[in-house]
């Protein structure tokens, strides 16, 4: 008895996993056991399944009415009663209720215009009439399009109806009406294609009392005409007459019951057909398929439950009120988070590096060598402008004197004054750094997005420390300025001091160049874009660029130069970039409009990236090539004196080119200076400081904050995750419990050998499948032209579903009896259906 106690259980534990996962949304991950009923349009599904209830409650009308699955539970229990998974809780005890319910669901999914959805609707049916059993009732197949209905809603279909009849768990009960040709049915045909074998199919015939006088559906019932492994089995449903006219389904099923033993046709077979027969069937059936199935499912679920292990692990012992786990967790939150600091700053040679972009300590180190360096010398001066400053400082100090030698007021006003421009690029330096730390720190709490209070109030902490000491270093390194701007160190070791500059400045009056000796001041890789443009773009050359001029090579190897040019008088100028170019492109001219190379106005440079393009630019600026001027700048009038200062002194000139060496001589040690301070004390005052804070204060900081319980709430999501992270876990360990419950010993029917399918290799079309005996099935048309109450012409006024035209009478078929039938076409297969307009169509 044990055994077939089990055999009971076996569908409501399926039941119970389909819930647990449903409810988990995991329904597409473990393909339960389950019978999915497929059919053409108004073959009768809806009714078979109605039959099993006994009661109405499915939607009914023209066109396609099921436009979602629908995960129908039918569940053996005392009282009758229906529940949808969507309104937990709720019973419904009136079954109109339940259609309306089914219907506005659907609605609410895929609106009412006639689309479909593959979201289930989960019905579970209580009653005392029912045996256990699963169903998914799916929409028929259609052809023809209604309403604002997709044009590829055939294919939509068939998709949805594929998605759960493929699976290897799910048994199809394909229903087909009687009063069609078998071969046509669309039922068998889906099913044939995801069960070739025959193995999970079940044929059900629909409509049985609607065939024409002395024709019957014995060859098929008998399993002799399109054999199936597991046969068919033939039901009568309620007339659309008995449905308007509420007709109980109890008398409906005793009707049924009447109609198969009265039937001379039948009548041997009446125990093998009628609902109650295909309800058992389908239960022992589904027993058995669940019975074979639940070991792999065991497998599947054992899976799953590793995967959540991990997972959960940390859950597990989870006790949102126990206060010392919140204090522990809090301390796991900082420890990580200092660990993660410091390895972002530091460098990590964990699997956590950052393959994507420079981040944390490597992007800081591009700040302090790269970004500030070329911050200086984007703001180091122009040239001219410079000169100016020193003819005209020259002569404010002489005042009215005539002055023989060069007075050191005037290199000490323009290096003070030049020193001050440095405040901007290291203040910026600072913000800069202050910025990716910030961000850094945004990474590392990240980590505590479970507790969104803990982090937002560490990120608030860390990052006003970080503030402040910003501000306490920006303080800091411009009291480096000052240092520097309150005394000048001429007696430095690399000063050139006052005899070389004007050695230098002689030199440079006889020969008529300043030379600044030509050292080379950058290598590197760029395209010259306006060049070989017809040889399919621009391509890439080795730069070199000097103090004096720019060259370019075919490679590093620099073996073969293909240009030089001096750099004397050319300027720089931003090109737009290109519309398809990822480059970035900026241009060397002649401000007096002469070729700067062969007959091109200019040459076009081009990098990879702005950051590229940058530091070409400041590498230009040290080799005296500076971006072009607005021109609307120089004023006139003091241009033209300056113009007359230039030529008229050529003293003053002497003057001016010595202190311009000095100014640069002493600028170099001052910058060389600033660029290695910078770094050391951002690295002192802030990144280090950070750091030793996260370590050391961070957590004290917390704890005088809030009261902790608070800080270590969890938020919303978390705690969502949490209860679904469990709740799957507990779903898959208790499935195992389940499963582990059931005695595997339980009584199984092995599925019946394959049947005679020749007609399967053939194809549908075979003329063999149906000999013309009084006994064969009629041949009928298709049913999109159909006399079936569809979209055709056969079909009642006003599409009502169901069989029965408004007389109550059969919708004439065209019978095949000798000389009943219109001549068939010459040349036409008897299997086919008959062309569209020999049907007889009433109205």
């Amino acid at each position: 008895m044990s055994g077939n106690m089990g055999m009971e259980q076996l569908i409501p534990i399926v039941n119970k996993l389909q819930d647990a996962f449903t409810q988990l949304g995991v329904h597409m991950q473990l393909d339960l056991p389950q019978i999915a009923v497929v059919g053409g349009q108004s073959a009768g599904k809806s009714s078979v399944l109605e039959n099993f209830v006994g009661k109405d409650f499915l939607p009914r009308g023209s066109g396609i009415v099921t436009r979602r699955p629908l995960i129908l539970q039918l569940i053996n229990g005392q009282a009758e009663f229906g529940e949808f998974l969507h309104c937990k809780g709720k019973k419904f005890t009136d079954f109109d209720e339940i259609r309306k319910e089914i219907e506005g669901e659907t609605d609410r999914i895929t609106g009412s215009n006639k689309g479909i959805s593959n979201i289930p609707i989960n019905l579970r049916v209580y009653s005392p009439n029912v045996l256990n059993l699963t169903l998914i009732d799916l929409p028929g197949l259609t052809k023809v399009p209604i309403g604002d209905q997709p044009a590829d809603i055939e294919a939509q279909i068939k998709a949805m109806i594929f998605q759960f009849i493929k699976k290897e768990t799910c048994l199809i009960l394909a229903v087909t009406p009687a009063n069609t040709d078998l071969a046509n049915s669309d039922a068998l045909k889906l099913a044939k294609e995801v069960d070739p074998q025959g193995i999970r199919t079940i044929g059900v015939i629909t409509k049985l009392d609607l065939m024409d006088d002395g024709t019957d559906a014995r060859d098929i019932l008998e399993n002799k005409l399109l054999p199936l492994r597991r046969g068919y089995i033939g039901v009568v449903n309620r007339s659309q007459k008995d449905i308007e006219g509420r007709k109980d389904i109890v008398a409906a099923l005793a009707a049924e019951r009447k109609f198969f033993l009265s039937h001379p046709s039948y009548r041997h077979i009446a125990d093998r057909l009628g609902t109650p027969y295909l309800q058992r069937t389908l239960n022992q059936q589904l027993t058995n398929h669940i019975r074979d199935t639940l070991p792999g499912l065991r497998d599947k679920l054992q899976k799953q439950m590793l995967t959540l292990e991990k997972d959960v692990e940390q859950y597990k012992h989870f006790r949102p009120d126990d206060p010392s786990i919140k204090t522990k967790a809090m301390l796991q939150m900082i420890q990580q988070l200092q660990s993660d600091f410091e390895r972002t700053i530091e460098g990590s040679g964990s699997a956590l590096v950052n393959t994507n972009e420079l981040s944390g300590g490597a992007k800081i180190n591009r700040i302090f060598h790269e970004r500030l360096r070329f911050e200086i010398v984007k703001m180091s001066c122009d040239e001219k402008e410079l000169r100016r400053e020193i003819s005209f400082a020259i002569r404010n100090i002489h005042g009215i004197r005539v002055g023989l030698f060069t007075p050191d007021m005037a290199f000490e006003a323009i290096v003070k004054k030049q020193i001050a421009q440095l405040k901007e690029p290291v203040l910026k330096c600072v913000d800069l750094v202050v910025q990716e730390l910030s961000h850094v720190v945004r990474i590392c709490t990240d980590k505590m997005s479970r507790y969104p209070r803990l982090r937002d109030e560490t990120e608030r902490i860390i990052t006003t420390h970080i503030r402040q000491r910003e501000q306490y270093c920006k303080e800091q390194l411009l009291l480096l300025i000052d240092f520097e701007l309150a005394y000048m160190n001429t007696n430095h070791e690399d000063f050139i001091g006052f005899a070389n500059a004007q050695n230098k400045s002689e030199n440079a009056s006889k020969t008529g160049t300043r030379a600044i000796g030509n050292q080379v001041i950058r290598k590197g890789h760029m395209c010259i874009q306006n060049l070989g443009i017809m040889k399919g773009g621009s391509r890439p050359y080795w730069f070199v660029l000097t103090s004096e001029s720019i060259s370019w090579y075919k490679d590093e190897d620099e073996k073969e130069k293909k240009y030089m040019l001096p750099l004397d008088g050319l300027k720089l100028r931003d090109i737009e970039q290109g519309f398809m170019s990822r480059r970035h492109t900026f241009a060397l001219f002649n401000p007096e409009g002469r070729n700067v190379y062969k007959d091109y106005k200019q040459l076009e440079l081009s990098c990879e990236s702005v950051d590229d393009v940058d530091s070409w630019k400041a590498s230009f600026l040290r080799a005296g090539v500076y971006p072009e001027k607005d021109s609307s700048t120089a004023n006139g009038d003091e241009s033209t004196e300056d113009h007359e200062t230039s030529s008229l002194d050529p003293q003053l000139e002497r003057q001016v080119e010595t202190i311009r060496n000095l100014v640069d001589s002493y600028m170099k040690i001052v910058t060389k200076t600033t660029r290695d301070m910078v770094p050391k004390a951002l690295m002192m005052m802030i990144i280090n400081n950070a750091k030793d804070f996260i370590n050391g204060e961070l957590l004290a900081h917390l704890y005088a904050n809030a009261d902790q319980s608070q800080m270590m709430e969890e938020s919303p999501e978390e705690a969502a995750k949490r209860e679904e992270m469990l709740r799957m876990y507990h779903a898959c360990k208790e499935a195992l419990r389940i499963i582990g419950d059931v005695s595997m010993a339980t009584v199984s029917t092995p599925v019946p050998p394959p049947v005679k399918n020749d007609w399967l290799s053939s194809g549908l079309d075979n003329p063999r499948l149906s000999p013309p005996s009084p006994g064969g099935p009629r041949k009928v048309v298709p049913q999109q032209q159909g006399s079936l109450g569809g979209v055709g012409g056969g079909g009642p006024p006003g599409g009502i579903r169901g069989p029965h035209p408004p007389a109550g009478r059969p919708a004439p078929a065209i019978p095949n009896r000798p000389g009943g039938a219109p001549p068939l076409p010459q040349g036409r297969p008897s299997g086919q259906a008959l062309p569209a307009p020999l049907i007889p169509s009433r109205r």
